[in-house]
């Protein structure tokens, strides 16, 4: 697809939203459309002049057809949005969004632009192996549960570990989330978050509660979102719904 320039329609649009930035484009890979970070979706003009700036980044990037749940982008821009609003995020030029109503074998991690309209990584992300099989069913935010823990985190610096270059992840939610430094819970790279192990298992396998992605994505993931950027796991699951702070603010 030709690129598409939205500077005449960021202004009209997603200025509403959030601060006006300026982001360099990257060089990711969205590994569910064959996209490079210098193209992206196309939109009509017309659509996203007359839609909510942040139904129009949806729609744009045709996050639906990805398996994006709309439920989930909007709870994330709205977490997101209030975190901003609060100063906690350092790197407010990404959002990543974990959809686990999404089975394991579904590329349910998603990192946006959001200052440019692109979908940077669509690709595969573990749950915790207390949390379910295909699905992401169990969490916790207990130690040792070995299960995912959802809301809403803020990325932190990098290191080298037993499972290679890694990102500490901050929980911002009390109750679901704050133990995750405490728990070990960070974004690394595994070697089974494969699709060699789908076509073997039929699902991904699964982590200590950390949302592992695939080795050959891990660097450029991590280096892309690091240093104080908003990462959200979603599920449906109502006891979050109805106590997260961040979605319920």
């Amino acid at each position: 697809m030709k690129k598409f320039s939205l500077q005449g329609i960021y202004l009209l649009t997603v200025s509403m939203l959030f601060l006006s930035f300026n982001y360099p484009e990257g060089s990711g890979y969205c590994h569910k459309t064959g996209l490079t970070a210098n193209d992206s979706f196309i939109a009509p003009v017309n659509t996203l002049a007359n839609t909510a700036p942040e139904a129009a980044l949806y729609d744009s990037l045709q996050l639906d057809n990805l398996g994006l749940s709309e439920q989930a982008f909007s709870y994330a821009i709205k977490g997101y949005s209030k975190l901003k609003k609060d100063g906690k995020l350092k790197n407010d030029k990404v959002l990543t969004i974990i959809d686990f109503t999404q089975p394991s074998y579904k590329k349910r991690l998603f990192i946006i632009d959001i200052s440019n309209f692109k979908l940077l990584f669509n690709t595969y992300v573990a749950h915790g192996q207390n949390t379910g099989k295909e699905y992401a069913k169990l969490f916790s935010n207990k130690p040792e549960s070995h299960q995912s823990s959802l809301g809403f985190y803020v990325t932190s610096g990098t290191y080298s570990g037993s499972n290679g270059f890694s990102m500490y992840l901050k929980g911002m939610e009390n109750g679901f989330n704050n133990r995750a430094s405490e728990r070990a819970i960070v974004m690394h790279g595994a070697d089974y978050v494969s699709e060699q192990y789908i076509r073997s298992q039929g699902y991904i396998g699964r982590s200590h509660g950390c949302p592992a992605v695939p080795e050959k994505l891990n660097k450029p993931i991590i280096e892309k979102i690091k240093n104080g950027s908003c990462l959200f796991i979603y599920s449906d699951n109502k006891t979050y719904l109805q106590k997260s702070m961040l979605v319920n603010s």
